[in-house]
């Protein structure tokens, strides 16, 4: 009998538990956004007689029921602490921690994408380079499994990545950054690297590209915590990371424009620093085109920058050595658009791109 109602208890009970997130999930409005993910969560799909005879329309529900599950950040990490601590398993969503630093895995190497990148950066050079006095150069940010992955974890054949990029893009001078940078470079919980860390990088740049960088400056720290984008896809507590940001006379002096939002704009977004994402603190994340001129320069030279996110912090120290830096993501505006905002003449250019981006360049254009 105390058998009977003990299974009875249990089974109310989990009828009660199921249909209260059952109502909870109908009830509760839709998360636009997931801050611990940094991304977007489905939309309900939109109802319509091809979606549902397609199947699209259940295909997309699933998602749509999956990632706007009541209490989904708890259940996401009673699922990581379940693979890690009973399962046994290495990574969640594919992070792993190793040596205190949270990455991701990047495998295996896409040599059609390096290629595909590597198309895209010969294009311009025809379009907008040829016939001109413009010295284009390229360099590579490894990414932190370049420092972090032995033989424990599967990692994309760098050295094969390096190779293809030096036969191809022979229409540039390579700029090799690599041993400039290690483990202790990156933030723990984030993709990239520390600006404080990348004096060194922006002095053999410019050096490459004739021009002297004395990379004297103050830091300051963030007095606010900073959980990178690994940190919510790991979906475990970890300790977060801190910023920390350079200033001198020449950062603070610098014009900056922002020709996507059609402004001017500080070097550092302190608003966005206490944001959802404070890396965006430098130059406002990745907008698609901008300007940095330094009116106190002693040259007249000008620099081109073509980058991903990792320009963002490494941009402002380059703009000792120019007058003027234009800066472009071209995952965000074509190429072709440039010719509206540019005239290449005899600047210095600089392609800089991180592996992750080179392995998946479908994101420019």
């Amino acid at each position: 009998m105390n058998t009977k109602i003990k299974n009875k208890f249990l089974s109310v009970v989990f009828a009660i538990l199921f249909l209260g997130l059952a109502v909870f999930s109908w009830l509760k409005p839709a998360t636009e956004f997931s801050d611990s993910e940094r991304r977007p969560l489905a939309k309900f799909p939109t109802v319509s007689a091809s979606s549902v005879f397609s199947g699209k329309f259940m295909k997309d529900f699933v998602t749509y029921s999956t990632e706007q599950f009541p209490l989904r950040d708890l259940f996401r990490t009673i699922k990581a602490l379940t693979n890690k601590y009973v399962l046994l398993q290495s990574d969640n969503n594919k992070v792993f921690e190793k040596n205190g630093h949270l990455s991701k895995l990047e495998y295996p190497l896409d040599e059609e994408s390096v290629l595909d990148a590597v198309k895209k950066f010969q294009a311009i050079n025809e379009q907008y380079f040829v016939g001109t006095d413009v010295n284009a150069y390229y360099s590579i940010i490894p990414d932190k499994n370049y420092f972090l992955v032995e033989d424990d974890y599967l990692a994309m054949d760098y050295e094969r990545l390096f190779s293809l990029m030096t036969e191809e893009a022979d229409f540039m001078s390579y700029i090799d950054i690599t041993d400039l940078l290690a483990l202790e470079s990156f933030y723990k919980t984030d993709t990239h690297w520390k600006q404080e860390e990348i004096i060194p990088v922006a002095q053999r740049l410019g050096e490459a590209m004739g021009v002297e960088l004395q990379g004297e400056y103050k830091k300051t720290i963030l007095d606010n915590d900073f959980y990178g984008v690994y940190h919510g896809q790991y979906a475990l507590p970890v300790a977060p990371d801190k910023i920390t940001y350079l200033e001198n006379d020449i950062l603070r002096s610098l014009k900056v424009y922002d020709y996507q939002n059609d402004k001017e704009m500080s070097v550092y977004d302190m608003e966005k620093a206490y944001g959802k994402d404070p890396y965006e603190m430098f130059l406002s994340g990745s907008l698609s085109l901008l300007t940095i001129e330094n009116e106190n320069a002693t040259t007249d030279k000008e620099l081109v920058i073509f980058r991903d996110s990792f320009g963002s912090s490494l941009s402002p120290l380059l703009a000792e050595g120019y007058k003027k830096i234009t800066v472009v993501d071209i995952r965000y505006i074509h190429p072709d658009m440039l010719r509206n905002f540019i005239e290449f003449t005899n600047q210095d250019v600089l392609f800089i791109y991180s592996t992750m981006v080179l392995n998946n360049s479908e994101t420019i254009k």
